[in-house]
Protein backbone atom coordinates (compact mmCIF):
# COMPACT_ATOMS: atom_id res chain seq x y z
CA UNK A 1 0.00 0.00 0.00
CA UNK A 2 1.80 3.61 -1.10
CA UNK A 3 2.28 6.13 1.93
CA UNK A 4 -0.20 8.28 0.51
CA UNK A 5 -2.82 6.19 1.94
CA UNK A 6 -2.29 6.77 5.59
CA UNK A 7 -1.12 10.71 4.91
CA UNK A 8 -4.27 12.42 6.93
CA UNK A 9 -2.66 14.83 9.38
CA UNK A 10 -3.94 16.80 12.09
CA UNK A 11 -5.14 20.52 11.23
CA UNK A 12 -2.96 22.66 13.74
CA UNK A 13 0.23 20.19 12.11
CA UNK A 14 1.22 19.29 15.29
CA UNK A 15 0.92 15.64 16.95
CA UNK A 16 -1.17 14.84 19.84
CA UNK A 17 -0.32 13.06 22.64
CA UNK A 18 -1.08 9.84 22.96
CA UNK A 19 -4.07 8.20 25.02
CA UNK A 20 -2.50 6.16 28.19
CA UNK A 21 -5.32 3.31 26.67
CA UNK A 22 -4.66 0.88 24.49
CA UNK A 23 -4.43 2.19 20.53
CA UNK A 24 -6.74 1.12 18.37
CA UNK A 25 -5.40 0.53 14.52
CA UNK A 26 -7.58 0.42 11.39
CA UNK A 27 -7.72 -2.15 9.13
CA UNK A 28 -6.09 -0.06 6.50
CA UNK A 29 -3.00 0.70 8.93
CA UNK A 30 -3.11 -2.50 10.13
CA UNK A 31 -2.91 -4.13 6.18
CA UNK A 32 -0.56 -1.35 5.97
CA UNK A 33 1.74 -2.81 8.27
CA UNK A 34 1.28 -6.38 7.77
CA UNK A 35 2.43 -5.71 4.08
CA UNK A 36 4.90 -3.82 5.12
CA UNK A 37 6.01 -7.02 7.43
CA UNK A 38 5.62 -9.10 4.59
CA UNK A 39 7.58 -7.48 2.19
CA UNK A 40 11.14 -6.94 4.53
CA UNK A 41 10.27 -10.10 6.62
CA UNK A 42 8.48 -12.23 4.72
CA UNK A 43 6.39 -13.12 7.76
CA UNK A 44 2.99 -13.62 7.10
CA UNK A 45 0.38 -11.58 9.67
CA UNK A 46 -2.92 -12.83 9.89
CA UNK A 47 -6.10 -10.85 10.71
CA UNK A 48 -5.99 -12.40 14.48
CA UNK A 49 -2.53 -11.02 14.98
CA UNK A 50 -4.06 -7.23 14.91
CA UNK A 51 -4.03 -7.32 18.54
CA UNK A 52 -0.85 -8.44 18.99
CA UNK A 53 0.70 -6.17 16.41
CA UNK A 54 -0.89 -3.53 18.67
CA UNK A 55 0.25 -4.47 21.69
CA UNK A 56 3.95 -5.17 20.50
CA UNK A 57 3.98 -1.77 19.18
CA UNK A 58 2.50 0.47 21.86
CA UNK A 59 5.73 1.58 23.16
CA UNK A 60 7.32 2.92 19.94
CA UNK A 61 4.42 4.46 19.33
CA UNK A 62 4.59 6.29 22.82
CA UNK A 63 7.76 7.08 22.67
CA UNK A 64 7.66 8.52 18.73
CA UNK A 65 3.99 10.82 20.55
CA UNK A 66 2.45 9.44 17.64
CA UNK A 67 -1.38 9.48 17.57
CA UNK A 68 -2.18 6.36 15.17
CA UNK A 69 -0.72 3.86 13.29
CA UNK A 70 -0.65 5.61 9.94
CA UNK A 71 1.65 8.15 11.45
CA UNK A 72 4.02 4.97 12.96
CA UNK A 73 3.63 3.68 9.22
CA UNK A 74 4.72 6.92 7.37
CA UNK A 75 7.85 7.25 9.29
CA UNK A 76 8.42 3.09 8.70
CA UNK A 77 8.35 3.92 4.77
CA UNK A 78 10.37 7.10 4.72
CA UNK A 79 12.98 6.20 6.74
CA UNK A 80 16.07 5.77 4.99
CA UNK A 81 18.74 4.31 7.35
CA UNK A 82 16.50 1.14 8.31
CA UNK A 83 16.87 2.42 11.99
CA UNK A 84 12.48 2.33 12.36
CA UNK A 85 12.36 -1.05 10.24
CA UNK A 86 14.88 -2.64 12.28
CA UNK A 87 13.20 -1.63 15.18
CA UNK A 88 9.93 -2.98 14.10
CA UNK A 89 11.65 -6.11 13.62
CA UNK A 90 12.85 -6.14 17.29
CA UNK A 91 9.09 -6.16 18.10
CA UNK A 92 7.35 -8.11 15.54
CA UNK A 93 9.86 -11.08 15.41
CA UNK A 94 9.42 -14.10 18.45
CA UNK A 95 12.46 -14.81 19.88
CA UNK A 96 11.24 -17.90 21.55
CA UNK A 97 14.12 -20.61 22.47
CA UNK A 98 16.42 -22.89 24.76
CA UNK A 99 19.39 -24.90 25.00
CA UNK A 100 19.52 -28.39 22.94
CA UNK A 101 16.38 -27.53 21.57
CA UNK A 102 14.72 -30.63 19.48
CA UNK A 103 17.64 -32.71 20.91
CA UNK A 104 17.27 -35.33 18.17
CA UNK A 105 19.23 -32.97 15.64
CA UNK A 106 21.97 -32.30 17.81
CA UNK A 107 22.01 -35.82 18.03
CA UNK A 108 21.97 -36.50 14.55
CA UNK A 109 24.37 -33.58 14.03
CA UNK A 110 26.95 -35.05 16.15
CA UNK A 111 26.41 -38.86 14.73
CA UNK A 112 26.29 -38.37 10.96
CA UNK A 113 26.58 -35.00 9.94
CA UNK A 114 30.14 -34.01 11.88
CA UNK A 115 31.71 -37.57 10.48
CA UNK A 116 30.47 -36.61 7.19
CA UNK A 117 32.12 -33.08 7.67
CA UNK A 118 35.33 -34.01 9.13
CA UNK A 119 36.03 -36.65 6.16
CA UNK A 120 35.01 -34.56 3.52
CA UNK A 121 37.39 -31.94 4.56
CA UNK A 122 39.98 -34.30 5.18
CA UNK A 123 39.91 -35.56 1.41
CA UNK A 124 40.06 -31.73 0.40
CA UNK A 125 43.03 -31.22 2.07
CA UNK A 126 41.46 -27.93 5.01
CA UNK A 127 39.62 -27.64 8.06
CA UNK A 128 37.85 -25.21 7.22
CA UNK A 129 33.62 -26.31 8.74
CA UNK A 130 31.73 -24.44 7.36
CA UNK A 131 28.59 -24.35 9.74
CA UNK A 132 25.39 -21.33 9.14
CA UNK A 133 22.70 -20.73 11.75
CA UNK A 134 20.21 -18.87 9.80
CA UNK A 135 17.88 -18.01 12.71
CA UNK A 136 20.12 -17.59 15.63
CA UNK A 137 17.27 -15.23 17.98
CA UNK A 138 19.09 -15.13 21.51
CA UNK A 139 21.91 -17.47 20.89
CA UNK A 140 20.93 -20.33 22.54
CA UNK A 141 21.00 -22.69 19.53
CA UNK A 142 24.60 -21.32 18.30
CA UNK A 143 25.47 -21.95 21.38
CA UNK A 144 24.43 -25.25 21.69
CA UNK A 145 25.97 -25.59 18.31
CA UNK A 146 29.35 -24.85 19.36
CA UNK A 147 29.05 -26.81 22.52
CA UNK A 148 28.35 -30.30 20.38
CA UNK A 149 31.25 -29.52 18.31
CA UNK A 150 33.65 -29.05 21.35
CA UNK A 151 32.39 -31.92 22.92
CA UNK A 152 32.67 -34.22 19.46
CA UNK A 153 35.92 -33.07 18.92
CA UNK A 154 37.61 -32.68 22.48
CA UNK A 155 41.38 -31.50 22.68
CA UNK A 156 41.02 -31.55 18.72
CA UNK A 157 39.08 -28.59 18.18
CA UNK A 158 41.76 -26.64 18.28
CA UNK A 159 43.04 -27.99 15.29
CA UNK A 160 39.71 -27.44 13.11
CA UNK A 161 38.18 -23.83 11.56
CA UNK A 162 35.09 -24.50 13.13
CA UNK A 163 34.05 -21.36 14.07
CA UNK A 164 30.22 -20.86 13.74
CA UNK A 165 27.92 -18.04 11.52
CA UNK A 166 24.85 -16.93 13.44
CA UNK A 167 22.42 -14.24 11.95
CA UNK A 168 19.25 -12.93 12.62
CA UNK A 169 16.78 -9.89 11.22
CA UNK A 170 16.57 -8.44 14.96
CA UNK A 171 19.29 -6.85 16.54
CA UNK A 172 17.75 -6.47 20.05
CA UNK A 173 17.90 -10.70 20.08
CA UNK A 174 21.62 -10.30 18.65
CA UNK A 175 22.39 -8.09 21.47
CA UNK A 176 21.57 -10.69 24.13
CA UNK A 177 23.52 -13.41 22.08
CA UNK A 178 26.54 -11.59 22.06
CA UNK A 179 26.05 -10.83 25.76
CA UNK A 180 25.27 -14.65 26.46
CA UNK A 181 23.75 -14.12 29.41
CA UNK A 182 20.45 -16.39 30.39
CA UNK A 183 18.00 -17.15 32.71
CA UNK A 184 17.39 -20.35 34.44
CA UNK A 185 14.75 -21.64 32.74
CA UNK A 186 16.20 -21.72 29.49
CA UNK A 187 19.13 -24.20 31.24
CA UNK A 188 15.90 -26.79 32.08
CA UNK A 189 17.10 -29.68 30.02
CA UNK A 190 20.96 -28.90 30.08
CA UNK A 191 22.94 -31.70 32.40
CA UNK A 192 24.91 -29.99 35.16
CA UNK A 193 28.25 -31.25 33.50
CA UNK A 194 27.61 -28.80 30.29
CA UNK A 195 26.40 -25.87 32.46
CA UNK A 196 29.37 -26.26 35.10
CA UNK A 197 31.53 -26.87 31.75
CA UNK A 198 30.29 -23.98 29.56
CA UNK A 199 28.59 -21.05 32.02
CA UNK A 200 28.72 -19.50 35.09
CA UNK A 201 26.68 -18.01 37.66
CA UNK A 202 26.49 -14.35 37.92
CA UNK A 203 25.48 -12.77 41.28
CA UNK A 204 21.78 -12.44 40.26
CA UNK A 205 21.58 -15.88 39.51
CA UNK A 206 21.89 -16.27 35.85
CA UNK A 207 24.55 -18.22 33.64
CA UNK A 208 26.44 -16.33 31.48
CA UNK A 209 28.40 -18.18 28.12
CA UNK A 210 31.84 -18.34 29.26
CA UNK A 211 34.64 -16.82 26.47
CA UNK A 212 35.28 -20.10 25.34
CA UNK A 213 32.09 -20.15 23.76
CA UNK A 214 31.12 -16.94 22.67
CA UNK A 215 34.58 -16.51 21.43
CA UNK A 216 33.72 -19.19 18.30
CA UNK A 217 30.57 -17.37 17.26
CA UNK A 218 30.15 -14.39 14.27
CA UNK A 219 26.99 -12.66 15.18
CA UNK A 220 25.87 -10.68 12.09
CA UNK A 221 22.38 -8.99 11.12
CA UNK A 222 21.06 -10.74 8.44
CA UNK A 223 17.65 -10.56 6.88
CA UNK A 224 17.03 -13.47 5.22
CA UNK A 225 14.50 -12.22 2.81
CA UNK A 226 17.34 -10.46 0.82
CA UNK A 227 17.40 -12.21 -2.49
CA UNK A 228 21.31 -12.96 -2.16
CA UNK A 229 23.08 -14.25 0.04
CA UNK A 230 26.43 -12.64 0.55
CA UNK A 231 28.59 -14.93 1.62
CA UNK A 232 32.21 -16.12 -0.18
CA UNK A 233 31.99 -19.96 0.23
CA UNK A 234 29.53 -22.48 0.53
CA UNK A 235 28.40 -24.15 3.74
CA UNK A 236 28.49 -27.50 4.76
CA UNK A 237 25.46 -27.47 7.12
CA UNK A 238 22.63 -24.67 7.65
CA UNK A 239 20.39 -24.64 10.55
CA UNK A 240 16.94 -23.16 10.31
CA UNK A 241 14.53 -23.77 12.28
CA UNK A 242 11.13 -22.44 13.69
CA UNK A 243 11.43 -19.36 11.06
CA UNK A 244 10.07 -20.32 8.43
CA UNK A 245 6.52 -20.95 9.83
CA UNK A 246 5.99 -17.60 9.69
CA UNK A 247 6.78 -17.51 5.77
CA UNK A 248 4.16 -18.25 3.09
CA UNK A 249 4.74 -21.14 0.58
CA UNK A 250 6.53 -19.18 -2.20
CA UNK A 251 8.92 -17.50 0.51
CA UNK A 252 9.72 -20.48 1.91
CA UNK A 253 10.56 -21.79 -1.11
CA UNK A 254 12.66 -19.11 -2.25
CA UNK A 255 14.61 -19.29 0.66
CA UNK A 256 15.30 -22.60 1.41
CA UNK A 257 16.95 -22.22 -2.93
CA UNK A 258 18.74 -19.66 -2.11
CA UNK A 259 20.12 -21.84 0.63
CA UNK A 260 20.79 -24.88 -1.81
CA UNK A 261 22.58 -22.98 -3.94
CA UNK A 262 24.57 -21.97 -0.86
CA UNK A 263 25.49 -25.33 0.46
CA UNK A 264 28.37 -27.71 -0.91
CA UNK A 265 27.42 -31.06 -2.64
CA UNK A 266 26.03 -33.32 0.45
CA UNK A 267 25.74 -30.74 2.52
CA UNK A 268 22.83 -30.37 4.88
CA UNK A 269 19.72 -28.13 6.23
CA UNK A 270 17.91 -28.31 9.02
CA UNK A 271 14.70 -27.14 10.21
CA UNK A 272 12.17 -26.91 12.71
CA UNK A 273 9.63 -29.83 13.23
CA UNK A 274 6.96 -27.88 13.05
CA UNK A 275 8.15 -26.79 9.55
CA UNK A 276 7.95 -28.75 6.21
CA UNK A 277 9.56 -28.54 2.18
CA UNK A 278 6.76 -30.30 -0.48
CA UNK A 279 9.25 -32.47 -1.26
CA UNK A 280 7.62 -32.26 -5.23
CA UNK A 281 8.75 -28.34 -5.02
CA UNK A 282 12.29 -28.83 -3.35
CA UNK A 283 15.58 -29.83 -4.57
CA UNK A 284 16.59 -31.05 -0.63
CA UNK A 285 16.40 -34.63 -0.55
CA UNK A 286 14.40 -35.69 2.44
CA UNK A 287 16.85 -37.54 5.08
CA UNK A 288 14.48 -37.63 8.44
CA UNK A 289 12.16 -35.62 9.96
CA UNK A 290 13.06 -31.81 9.69
CA UNK A 291 16.67 -33.13 8.03
CA UNK A 292 17.20 -32.37 4.29
CA UNK A 293 20.65 -32.64 2.18
CA UNK A 294 21.59 -31.63 -1.13
CA UNK A 295 22.90 -34.39 -3.33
Amino acid sequence: MPSSALTNHDSTGETPLVQTEMMKISDAEFHAIRDLVYQRFGITLSDEKKTLVVGRLQKILKQHRFSNFKQYYEMLVADKTDTAISELANQITTNHTFFFREPDHFDFFKSDILPWMVQEHKKKGNKDLRIWCAAASSGEEPYTLIITLLEYFGPDYKNWDCGLLATDVSEKALSAAVKGIYDPVRMQGVSPVIIHKYFHKTPEGHFAAVDQLKKEVTFRRFNLMNKTLPFKKKFDCIWCRNVMIYFDTPTKHELVNRMYDMTVDGGYLLIGHSETLDRNQTKWKYIKPAVYRKE
